[in-house]
């Protein structure tokens, strides 16, 4: 289900490119056009490949099932890293229109700088002036985190097929246990409730955030937006860190055993969990090297400081909460 509705916005995205660079057929190499209407096809057909065939196991042509499963895997590793560095490239021309004159940008594109994909004869020709251009070229600006996650997505996917090649489960180790999901039982309703809570305050911080800290002048009102935003995060990370920890010291007093089968979705979980958390862990590290050589120190700092080190703290017992509950037998 989620990959299929990543696969349709990255369709979307495919429509939107196809439309945008439609508009500058004269200046663009054909590649440009061509390469979102591949990459349409692409996506079709592996959703629909992944679809009928996830829960294969397959036991004839080995080698050549494996070596197809991992070129549909780098494919997607490819596709990903396609669409990271198109963005990228992206935010740093409108970065370089905002804090730069239009002389100069005009004398950065034409002579030293020609837009990717067009040619510099023709680039000052390459306006996307009408409203339908517009339309096209900020939607899938937009729609590229969804084609970035369907990558990342297939690319499990893929991995868990391609680790199931030969393999054999015995049936008789598994227990199937269906889920009942009460919702006014138990403190269901309530952490559903306090998520949405959580979850609603959270976009209105951030609304407020970017509202104030991008169209306010006075340097008073951003660092009140810094402060409201610090505040926040810290309360949400430290309840968070809290939580995962009472979690922990309840499976202390679980009875279950631990489920010590080799099992590729869980081992490929484990390892997207502890790699996603490396670059968190990373930016907290940076983070935390230049308040501390930064001066003068203020509450900013110090919040930043705060918020940085229980981001490092809340990640570290999640992962380990979760790693626990992965590896815990069904009731």
């Amino acid at each position: 289900g989620g990959l299929i509705l990543f696969a349709i916005f990255s369709l979307v995205m495919d429509v939107f490119k196809i439309g945008y660079y439609s508009s500058f057929y004269s200046c663009l190499s054909a590649i440009k056009i061509i390469y979102p209407i591949v990459q349409a096809i692409f996506v079709v057909v592996q959703t629909y490949f992944l679809w009928m065939s996830a829960k294969d196991c397959v036991h004839v042509h080995l080698n050549v099932t494996r070596c197809g499963l991992m070129l549909t895997l780098t494919t997607n590793l490819a596709v990903w890293m396609s669409a990271v560095t198109d963005e990228s490239v992206h935010k740093a021309h409108s970065k370089l229109k905002k804090n730069m004159t239009e002389e100069i940008f005009r004398w950065l594109m034409r002579g030293n700088l020609p837009v990717a994909g067009m040619r510099s004869s023709s680039a000052g020709e390459c306006n996307c002036n009408s409203q339908i251009c517009q339309i096209f070229k900020n939607g899938y600006f937009w729609l590229y985190p969804f084609n970035i996650e369907y990558s990342l997505f297939a690319s499990a996917m893929v991995y868990v097929m391609w680790k199931n090649v030969g393999r054999f489960i015995d049936h008789h180790s598994h227990h199937i246990h269906r889920l009942k999901f009460r919702l006014f039982r138990r403190t269901f309703f309530v952490g559903i409730m306090l998520g949405l809570i959580t979850l609603v305050s959270g976009l209105g911080v951030l609304i407020l955030y970017e509202v104030q800290v991008n169209s306010s002048t006075e340097s008073s009102k951003k660092s009140q937006a810094l402060t409201m935003y610090y505040i926040f995060n810290i309360v949400c990370l430290g309840l968070m860190s809290l939580v995962c920890i009472g979690g922990s010291v309840i499976y202390r007093f679980d009875k279950r055993d631990m489920d010590r089968h080799k099992n590729p979705t869980r081992t490929l979980d484990v390892a997207l969990l502890m790699g996603a958390a490396l670059g968190q862990y990373a930016i907290s590290y940076y983070s935390i090297v230049a308040i501390v050589a930064s001066t003068p120190r203020d509450v900013i700092s110090a919040l930043n400081l705060t918020y940085a080190l229980l981001m490092i703290a809340q990640h570290t017992f999640q992962n380990i909460f979760i790693i626990e509950g992965l590896h815990r037998q069904p009731p």
